[in-house]
């Protein structure tokens, strides 16, 4: 059976309208564009990143910010409950690992490079020394790929890894 053009818009109105439903459910608060930019700012000044465009929607839970798709806020909402919604960016000023992934790259401060023996402690949740020009939340980086963030103090970086997410020995 083929979908026409109208059943494909139609379920994604649908489903919009679904993840909508869910926001107003879970007391969550879609961000302003001035509360956006404030988030925006910060990160551009704490990791040194020069253009930061975060095409998403910000919804706040608590001290949490979630990413969630651009094309929500067109659409109304009803009734819903989940547990979860969206990707899990920012608690209060420390980004989390998925937070951490969508901006690394362009991030050109406060990124620590770790080798091998020191992932293989971050991961498991130790925290790490690490030597250089850091202040505050650093982007945790090995290789290619970025592992979170830490708070750097004194030459260690305090590890922030929720247990669940941790790699065990």
């Amino acid at each position: 059976m083929k979908s026409s053009i109208f059943d494909v818009f139609l379920f994604i109105k649908v489903f919009i309208e679904v993840m909508l439903v869910i926001i107003r459910k879970m007391n969550l608060k879609i961000l302003n564009s001035k509360q956006r930019k404030k988030i925006i700012e910060y990160l551009k000044e704490q990791y040194g990143i020069q253009d930061l465009r975060l095409d998403y929607v910000f919804i706040q839970r608590k001290d949490k910010i979630y990413l969630l798709s651009n094309k929500l806020k067109d659409f109304e909402i009803g009734r819903l409950y989940v547990n979860s919604l969206g990707v899990y960016f920012l608690n209060r000023d420390r980004l989390s690992i998925e937070g951490s992934q969508i901006i690394g790259k362009k991030a050109k401060k406060n990124v620590v490079e770790l080798d091998k023996k020191q992932i293989e402690k971050w991961v498991r949740g130790e925290d790490v020394k690490a030597e250089g020009d850091y202040s505050g939340y650093v982007l945790v980086k090995y290789k290619n790929d970025f592992y979170g963030c830490g708070s750097y103090k004194d030459g260690m970086i305090k590890n922030f890894i929720p247990k669940d997410r941790r790699i065990k020995t």
